[in-house]
């Protein structure tokens, strides 16, 4: 096969896959360059801004693909179950966080303070981005995973669908649920914007 002759860089991700499950571990730093800071940037949006625990999930996200490369089906789309998988681990984070919140007398942990600024327009965006992100964490699980993979990693409708295992129509009905829920609850920063 003329796959082994070309770079990494220049191969897809299945067949960097397909190699990782021959054995070739330079295919695996080649998918992590690719999906380390996606998938990162991914975590932190569905898991309370929380950088650390954004790279613990992805350390343990990476540890399983290089464990277990044979789950993957390099018939199918990487990046569709690389984003399931990390769907997945979300979800499981999510029940974890609500038995530890049941058992910390309502205390949350999650919650972050940032110092604020001494020019206007640097404390207007971070109230704008406070209040955003205090919003998405309001959305229900399935109506956050939907607009974190629509709008922060580009996936297209059908990709979404093939994440979370649903339909289009689905997909947009929760996209539009989320929209609609985010700007009502962000129009003070607009009013004219209306629905």
């Amino acid at each position: 096969m003329k796959l082994f002759r070309r770079k990494y860089n220049e191969w897809t991700d299945e067949a960097l896959m397909e190699a990782l499950q021959k054995g070739d571990k330079h295919s695996f730093d080649e998918l992590y360059k690719r999906y380390a800071g996606i998938l990162k940037g991914y975590f932190e949006k569905m898991l309370w801004r929380d950088s650390l625990k954004a790279e613990d999930m992805l350390h343990d996200l990476f540890a399983k693909i290089i464990r277990n490369p044979g789950y993957f089906d390099t018939q199918k789309s990487f990046r569709t179950w690389v984003f399931s998988v990390a769907g997945n681990m979300c979800k499981n984070e999510y029940k974890k966080a609500e038995v530890r919140k049941n058992m910390s007398n309502g205390i949350d942990d999650k919650q972050q303070v940032e110092g604020a600024s001494n020019v206007l327009n640097e404390v207007y965006d971070l109230q704008f981005r406070e209040a955003f992100e205090h919003s998405l964490a309001q959305l229900d699980d399935k109506h956050k995973e939907v607009f974190v993979l629509r709008h922060f990693e580009g996936l297209s409708m059908k990709k979404i669908g093939e994440v979370m295992e649903l339909n289009e129509g689905t997909v947009k009905s929760r996209l539009f649920y989320a929209t609609k829920q985010l700007a009502e609850q962000l129009k003070v920063f607009n009013p004219s914007l209306t629905l």
